[in-house]
């Protein structure tokens, strides 16, 4: 039995049930967040500003290793998170369930998605599509991950213990720790959707795999450069620890890319 052809209106109408559904299931997420935010907060947002993190626990067992190690040896680190706005901390509480939500509803975000543009592909495109949506949400949830566990606590540590002189004191406020923490976790999630979009970009005729090959050497030194960019520590382990990743994500590019027909 055929499928009845929707009109303008009946896309529309899709499109209004689609929203619908995903704002009510973003609002239930964030109440939830809500509620177990200040759990979250001490254990997971402000997990960073303590020796106790694992990452820096892992570290300081290999700080002696030599210079190409960063040296996390200092057991003591600790870093208070101060608040200077009166309703900063009830909007951060709002804010922060908000953003928490978000990632935590992002698989069912993709599903609408999915289903909403089901209709206008054909058979053989429905596979590859829903395989590309699949692969997309785990780099971003991959790329969530390094962002949390790995990123941002180096970039976090260096700039917290880094002093132009010996008389300024450092007071990070609540919402300068906030902006970078979620900055950084997001961008590296959006980075993570590189092979996605390269793939994407081949699918319509705007990139090759030989052209991606071809400028190989050149995405090397702005893969160094935004590295660099986004661990300012200094030291080789750090900055390898961020550029492989986002090498590896341009190399799989190259591999799920593909020639134009008759190549």
């Amino acid at each position: 039995m055929e499928e009845k052809e929707m009109t303008f209106w009946d896309h529309l109408e899709a499109l209004r049930w689609m929203l619908v559904r995903v704002v009510a299931v973003l609002f239930i997420f964030m109440v939830v967040c809500f509620c177990a935010m200040p759990y979250l907060f001490d254990h997971v947002v402000l997990a960073p500003t303590s020796s106790d993190f694992p990452l820096y626990r892992w570290l300081s067992r290999l700080g002696s290793l030599g210079p190409f190690f960063p040296d996390f040896s200092n057991d003591n680190y600790h870093v208070d998170i101060i608040n200077i706005n009166v309703a900063s901390q009830f909007l951060t509480h709002i804010s922060t369930s908000f953003w928490f939500a978000l990632v935590l509803m992002f698989p069912y975000l993709v599903f609408e998605v999915w289903r909403f543009v089901q209709p206008a592909l054909f058979d053989n495109e429905r596979r590859s599509v829903g395989w590309a949506f699949l692969f997309g949400t785990c780099m971003f949830f991959l790329g969530c991950l390094l962002g949390y566990g790995v990123v941002f606590p180096f970039t976090f540590r260096f700039l917290t213990e880094y002093q132009l002189s010996a008389a300024i004191t450092n007071q990070i406020s609540l919402n300068s720790y906030m902006g970078n923490f979620l900055m950084m976790i997001f961008l590296m999630g959006l980075v993570f959707e590189l092979p996605l979009l390269t793939w994407l970009l081949s699918r319509m005729g705007l990139v090759t795999r030989s052209l991606l090959r071809k400028y190989r050497r050149h995405a090397i030194v702005v893969l160094l450069t935004l590295s660099a960019i986004i661990t300012p520590t200094g030291d080789p382990f750090t900055l390898m620890i961020v550029f492989l990743p986002l090498f590896l994500l341009y190399e799989i590019g190259i591999r799920i890319s593909r020639e134009p027909s008759g190549e």
